[in-house]
Order: C-alpha cells, then sequence, then structure tokens
C-alpha cells in the first residue's frame, strides 16, 4: 500500500471562496482572458500554462512588472548551447531580451522610500532596520567601491557571511554591475569554502570577522586570512565586524578593506544599473559534492528573475508590503529565493543565529514583531518544536501570517496536523521542493487549492512534472524518479568552466530529453506529491544536503583511516549519518579515533557533516571497478533487499554491516 493510500480523502485545510478571489493566481487568471481555463482548478490553470509555454512565461513577465527589454522571440527552440543534439535540455529563454536583477529588486524605493524593506535581528539582540531609500543608497556606495576595484560584467563576487543586511547589499551591488554572485556561511571550514570559491575565481572576497550561535561566538579571522590567500584571484578582501574585535586578531586581517570604512568614504548616488541578457550569469550554487568537487551550477538573470516571481506571486501569493521571513543560512538556495521577495515589493525579514537560541519562542516572537505574512523553515524545523510541545498560537496572535513554507526535507502527515493545531486555523501550509540545481521549486503550493495532509500541493506553473519508473514510462500512485518533461527558463545555464558534458550527465543521461532530478516521490490522483527522499546517495540530515566525497577527503587523511563509507539512517522522519571506516593497521576504534573523526569534520566541513554513528568494518565494500556501493550499504543498513550484489567485488562485508541494523 502506497503512503497516499493511508492518508486522508478530506483535505486539512481549504482556502474560502474571499481567499481564491483575493489571490495573485486568480487575479492572473483573469488577466489572460482565456475561456479554457476554470479560475477555481489549479490543475486547468497548470495544463493550460505547459500546453502555451510561451504566452504563459511572457504573461508572467507582463503581470509581474519586470523591468527590462522583453523583446519578440520568448523561445529559441531547437537551438543548441553545446552544439549536440537539438532538445529540452538546449532551449534558449528570451534571446532578445535585457534586465538586471538589482533593477528589479529595488524598483519599491520609488514607490516607498520610507518603508522598511529588510527587518533584521540576531541571536545576540541585534535589531536593525533598512528603509528601502537607504538600501538603495548602501548598494550605491558599494557599487561605486566594487567599480573602482575593477569590477566587471561576468567578474565573481564572493560571500563568506551570514544572512545579514550587508550580505543583501553586497549581492545587489555585485548584480546591479552585471557581476556574478556566489556565497557559503561561516560554518564552513576553510578548505570547504576554498573547494567551492577556488572553482570559480572571485575577485572579490566579503567576509565577517565572526559570528554567533546556540550562544557560543566564533572567530573566523584566520579562515578568511586562510581564503584570501590560497585563492589567487581575489584581489580585495572586504571584512566586517560582526562580533566585538578582538585585537589579536585585528592586526592579523589589517590587510582587509574594511566595511564601515567603505561607507564612510563614498557618497549616494543615483545607482547605474548594467542590463545583460536574460540568459547572463546571476548566481553560482554549489551542489553537495557526492562524487567529488562540488559542481558549480550557474543560474541566469533573466530565469532567477521570472521564476522567483512565479513563485512567489503566483504560488506563495506574496503581495506588495507584505513581510517574507525563511530562516536560512547564505549556503542554501533558499536564501536567493528568499532574498528575491524584494522584486515583488515584499520586506524581508532576517534571523542569524540558531532558532532555538534564547529559547524555542525566538522565531516566533520575531513573527509577531514584524507582522510576518510568510514563515519559511525546515520540516525539521517543525518537528523539533512539536518534541518539545511548543504551541504558538498560544503565545502569540499571528494575525498577519497567510502561508506556512517547509522545505529541506519531507514533511510527513503527522506535522500537518501539528501545524493547523498549534500554529494557526486558517493557513496556507506549503510543502516545497526544489532545489540548487533550479534555484527554485518543481513541486509547490498554490493559494486556491486545499491542503492535504502529507502530501505536497503539486507541480509548479510552467513545469511539466511527472514521475517516471526505471524504464522510463509515467506512473502514478507509486514510487519513482521526479522528472520534468519540458524546458523552463531557470534551467541552469549549465555548470562553471563545463562544455556541457558533466550538465548533461547530471540531469539528462538517465531518461530521453528529460531532466531527472533524483527524488524518489509518488504522484497521487490528486496530482498532489509525496516525497520519500532522495534517490541517490546523498546524505540529507536535518534536511541539509551533504556529499559524502567531503566528508570521505577529510576523514580518509587521517591516520588512523584506511577507509570510509557514509550512509544516511532514517530515524523518526529524519536521516543521520552513519560512517563505516577501515582502520589502518595498528589502530583501533577507541573514543580518541572517534573524537578525531568528529573534530575534523566540525572544523574542516560543517558541523553537520559529523557522523551520529561510527562503526569499523574489515573493508570497505566497492564495485569491481573501485567505486564505492553507498546504496547497497544504505540498504543493508535498513534492512533492505539488495539489487546489486554481482557488482561488488566484496560482497561478504555486507554481512558485517547487517549487525548495525537494529542500532540507532
Amino acid at each position: 500500500m502506497s503512503q497516499a493510500d493511508q492518508t486522508p480523502k478530506s483535505p486539512i485545510w481549504t482556502p474560502d471562496n474571499e481567499r481564491v478571489k483575493a489571490s495573485n493566481l486568480y487575479d492572473f487568471v483573469q488577466s489572460l482572458g482565456k475561456s479554457e481555463i476554470d479560475g477555481n482548478n489549479y490543475d486547468s490553470i497548470h495544463q493550460w500554462s505547459i500546453n502555451n509555454k510561451k504566452e504563459f512565461w511572457s504573461a508572467i513577465w507582463d503581470q509581474c512588472d519586470v523591468i527590462g527589454e522583453k523583446g519578440d522571440c520568448i523561445v529559441g527552440e531547437g537551438l543548441s548551447k553545446w552544439g549536440s543534439f537539438k532538445s529540452s535540455r538546449d532551449t534558449i529563454w528570451f534571446p532578445q531580451s535585457n534586465l538586471n536583477y538589482a533593477e528589479n529588486l529595488l524598483a519599491q524605493a520609488f514607490q516607498a522610500p520610507n518603508d522598511t524593506a529588510i527587518w533584521f535581528k540576531n541571536e545576540k539582540g541585534d535589531n536593525k532596520k533598512v528603509t528601502w531609500q537607504e538600501l538603495c543608497d548602501h548598494v550605491s556606495i558599494l557599487q561605486q567601491w566594487l567599480r573602482q576595484n575593477g569590477v566587471e560584467p561576468g567578474d565573481v563576487v564572493a560571500g563568506y557571511l551570514p544572512h545579514m543586511p550587508e550580505t543583501v547589499i553586497a549581492m545587489l551591488a555585485t548584480a546591479s554591475l552585471g557581476a556574478i554572485w556566489t556565497s557559503t556561511s561561516p560554518d564552513f571550514g576553510a578548505e570547504s569554502v576554498i573547494e567551492r570559491f577556488g572553482q570559480v575565481e572571485p575577485k572579490i572576497l566579503f567576509c565577517c570577522n565572526g559570528y554567533q550561535f546556540n550562544g557560543k561566538t566564533y572567530r573566523v579571522d584566520e579562515k578568511n586570512r586562510q581564503i584570501s590567500d590560497l585563492i589567487p584571484s581575489i584581489t580585495n578582501t572586504c571584512q566586517i565586524e560582526y562580533i566585538a574585535s578582538d585585537s589579536s586578531t585585528k592586526e592579523y586581517c589589517n590587510t582587509f578593506s574594511d566595511w564601515h570604512s567603505i561607507f564612510s568614504s563614498y557618497k549616494p548616488r543615483g545607482i547605474r544599473y548594467q542590463r545583460v541578457n536574460f540568459n547572463a550569469p546571476l548566481f553560482i550554487l554549489y551542489s553537495s559534492g557526492t562524487t567529488g568537487k562540488p559542481k558549480c551550477i550557474v543560474h541566469s538573470v533573466g530565469g532567477t528573475v521570472l521564476n522567483h516571481l512565479k513563485e512567489h506571486q503566483l504560488h506563495c501569493d506574496i503581495k506588495l508590503k507584505d513581510k517574507v521571513f525563511y530562516y536560512t543560512t547564505c549556503g542554501w538556495m533558499m536564501w536567493n529565493w528568499h532574498v528575491s521577495a524584494l522584486a515583488s515589493g515584499a520586506s524581508l525579514v532576517i534571523f542569524d543565529g540558531s532558532p532555538m537560541y534564547p529559547n524555542v519562542e525566538t522565531l516566533w516572537q520575531l513573527c509577531e514583531d514584524a507582522g510576518v505574512t510568510l514563515f519559511g523553515t525546515s520540516a525539521k524545523y517543525l518537528e523539533a518544536i512539536e518534541k518539545m510541545g511548543f504551541n504558538p498560537s498560544n503565545r502569540y496572535q499571528l494575525s498577519s501570517l497567510k502561508t506556512l513554507c517547509s522545505t529541506g526535507s519531507v514533511l510527513y502527515p503527522q506535522q500537518f496536523e501539528y501545524v493547523y493545531a498549534n500554529i494557526k486555523i486558517d493557513l496556507h501550509l506549503a510543502s516545497i521542493s526544489g532545489g540548487t540545481d533550479i534555484c527554485g521549486c518543481f513541486v509547490i503550493g498554490n493559494p486556491i487549492s486545499p491542503v492535504f495532509q502529507g502530501e505536497c500541493q503539486g507541480a509548479g506553473l510552467g513545469m511539466d512534472v511527472s514521475v517516471f519508473n526505471d524504464m522510463g514510462c509515467e506512473i502514478k500512485s507509486a514510487r519513482g524518479e521526479l522528472v520534468c518533461k519540458n524546458s523552463f527558463p531557470n534551467q541552469p545555464i549549465g555548470f562553471w568552466r563545463d562544455n556541457g558534458e558533466r550538465y548533461n550527465s547530471a540531469y539528462w543521461n538517465k531518461f530521453d530529453n528529460v531532466w531527472h532530478h533524483g527524488d524518489d516521490v509518488e504522484l497521487t490522483a490528486r496530482n498532489g506529491m509525496i516525497f520519500y527522499g532522495r534517490s541517490d546517495a546523498t546524505l540529507n540530515p536535518g534536511g541539509v544536503r551533504i556529499g559524502t566525497a567531503e566528508i570521505y577527503q577529510k576523514v580518509n587523511q587521517l591516520p588512523s583511516i584506511q577507509d570510509s563509507i557514509a550512509v544516511g539512517r532514517r530515524v523518526e522522519g529524519d536521516e543521520k549519518i552513519v560512517l563505516f571506516v577501515q582502520l589502518a593497521q595498528g589502530y583501533e576504534l577507541n573514543q580518541e579515533v572517534c573524537d578525531s573523526i568528529k573534530n575534523t569534520l566540525r572544523s574542516q566541513c560543517s558541523p553537520r557533516h559529523v557522523p551520529a554513528e561510527i562503526h569499523p568494518l574489515s573493508e570497505i565494500p566497492k564495485t569491481k571497478s573501485g567505486k564505492l556501493v553507498e546504496l547497497a550499504v544504505k540498504q543493508v543498513l535498513h534492512g533492505e533487499e539488495i539489487q546489486n550484489v554481482g557488482a561488488i567485488a566484496n560482497p561478504s562485508i555486507l554481512d558485517e554491516i547487517k549487525q548495525f541494523q537494529s542500532l540507532s
């Protein structure tokens, strides 16, 4: 029996008629004036959007008031970026269009310059509000500094920063010049950052001197210096004094530019926006690094603008002057997604720190104080506050809250019940899923349809999402692979410095002319989507994707370890990392060795890379060609049948793993 068969047939929430008629999506359909579309039926709207893709995406541009030259040619079909076969993969969108990302995000400054654009708070208790005019002024100053430092269209600027107003300003200043922004969060070790930024060769690095998390202060001056010294392309580093300065480290980084000094050296003036082609690069995001170095995924200016406007306005019903909060770091694509809400004239509500510090009420107090209309978080966070027995509705009115988005991992049926019983009865709960690969969502909510327990509401508009079995046949009410059968504007431009081969291998090789995403899913009879997790070996503790290659690179260099393999163990709706190690001669798996592994991963990667369990094996199971067999190990750990034993060079090792099946 599938999970869909076990979920309630009645919705857990249904929007009333007034809410449906007041939604941006309903207004969009009315503006189209198409008699064949039922404006009260999402399936009807979705089907029209994929049957009429040119008209649909052109209408998104017009409805959302995109600033720029749209051009006459909407889709350049049959054109190949890579000089190979012609396919959905190679479609070129809006080839004549020119626009600027920052110009679209800052447009509200002309309408309401004194309104709040950013409402910021961190766990230290720092509060800051930035008006639209102040935001523009700060972007102007930093744009001048970047231009003086030689930043031009196509150059890369990197941020090693928390989610704070300065990060948003640095990104917008970069984008205003037609340059490319890339970022990660300061809890990553220097080696992991160098592994990412070193591939894309940034000209400028923005960083901070430290941060606080869960009541503990972390200084990162030394990591900043390592990164700056070991990436030759960096010509200038700007450090932000985010925590109290330390005299012992201030001199250490005295060659860095200082954020505050920059802002005392320039005066605001009109921002000069460099418009670039729709398909010019805007963001570089990073894959998990499962099979080697993290892939550098390049996203376009136009694809990002158009898709985020679609998702924000039509799916999440974000409106002018809404307050949008998402708990995220700058190393996750949800940061890019969150910041784009400015393009809808909404304000960003930002929190930096632990969501549980100083107590479980932290985010909800911010939500109440700021009048948040959309609250974005992870399924793991909702599970945590549920286990703590916390009931936000007992403490807060949450009168402004309209939508709650959950992503990062599967939102289970019982969590739907918790949300409606303990947060708000009349609430659009949107379980959304997409990823770094598209900087957006394949599956997302919509404000006019009912919500069913345990299900995402359905595919995004313009996205011909389906489920295939291993033979490439469409299936329904059964588990399979999430695919997208058509082209869409926010497909990646490709991978950085790639001729198309790695990009094609990552998404297009499994099924002919179809995007394969690697999610294990089920399409229900009512076109909802149930997620079971990743179908590959990527680890996913707490909803954060982690590549096994990042773990091996650090663990295998330890003198006590000869080889290792890491998999995820499913535990109570989450996943924890289980690490199996082959010890070097003369070593045993004692506390000292375990501590060495954990400390190395925590300091050189991130706290999320640290395994929950470590077990010894006499050998590490591999294929006959020497590849690790992570899927087989995971299947044994969960007592499942192994499909590929014949491909394993040393299958007897799997018997050693069986003894750990019942551990947790």
